[in-house]
């Protein structure tokens, strides 16, 4: 018997369609798809929410010097006129260095990290801005599942879809 289904795809169809979905699902929280890809879905993404509860703690905090470009009153970046050894004059941007606690992961968590990236691609929310869904894995849904030894998701069918017939069903968060 294979380890995971077919689903009628050559395999680099089949791992995008579940990348897709599987990203979807991740940053919505349910997904409607046919019964067969959201058994799939449900199988990698309890792994991954399995991975991410365990090593939700697993960091340290670092204090780090940042070089940041200072802004002016209207948000724009502030020039300095600079003279260079040969005599020309240029324009340097003005930058202020500032300290800052930046999260450090150890090394489980980032292999971790780099294991969930494999399925979960950056996506774009409603106002067009980057959203790293494996930060949303470990921000929002871990601290949600701490208590919890598996059984996140939920299949819930919904009949036949009207076409081709396919059974369909809705995979929640618990």
């Amino acid at each position: 018997m294979p380890a995971n289904r077919k689903l009628g795809r050559a395999s680099d169809q089949r791992t995008a369609i579940l990348r897709n979905l599987t990203t979807a699902f991740i940053l919505n929280g349910k997904v409607v798809t046919t019964v067969a890809r959201a058994k799939e879905i449900s199988k990698i993404s309890e792994k991954l929410i399995t991975e991410a509860v365990r090593e939700r703690e697993n960091f340290s905090s670092k204090e780090v010097t940042v070089s940041t470009a200072k802004l002016d009153s209207k948000g724009k970046k502030v020039l300095v006129s600079k003279t260079s050894k040969n005599g020309v004059k240029y324009d340097v941007v003005d930058r202020e260095i500032k300290k800052k606690m930046v999260q450090v992961d150890n090394p489980s968590r980032l292999a971790a990290r780099k294991n969930m990236a494999y399925w979960l691609r950056k996506s774009h929310d409603a106002e067009g801005n980057t959203v790293n869904p494996v930060n949303q894995l470990f921000d929002v849904i871990a601290p949600k599942y701490a208590g919890r030894s598996g059984g996140y998701t939920r299949i819930i069918k919904l009949g036949t879809r009207r076409g081709d017939a396919s059974e369909m069903a809705q995979l929640e968060l618990v």
